[in-house]
């Protein structure tokens, strides 16, 4: 299993790219702006499949 610290940078990268993806493509095709704490929600229930995901990989 993944030692705690690399499951837990994975899982923040992911935050950290989906909470920006999504304020990028709601400014450009919706010409809207997201509030901080909404995108931060939306990347914080990206995390949890992802935690789940890193929890079963194995490394080889």
């Amino acid at each position: 299993m993944m030692p705690f610290w690399q499951r837990f940078a994975i899982t923040l990268a992911a935050i950290l790219i989906v909470s920006f993806a999504t304020s990028v493509l709601a400014r450009n095709l919706l010409g809207i702006s997201v509030p901080g704490y909404l995108v931060g929600v939306i990347g914080g229930l990206a995390a949890l499949p992802v935690w789940e995901f890193v929890k079963r990989v194995r490394p080889k």
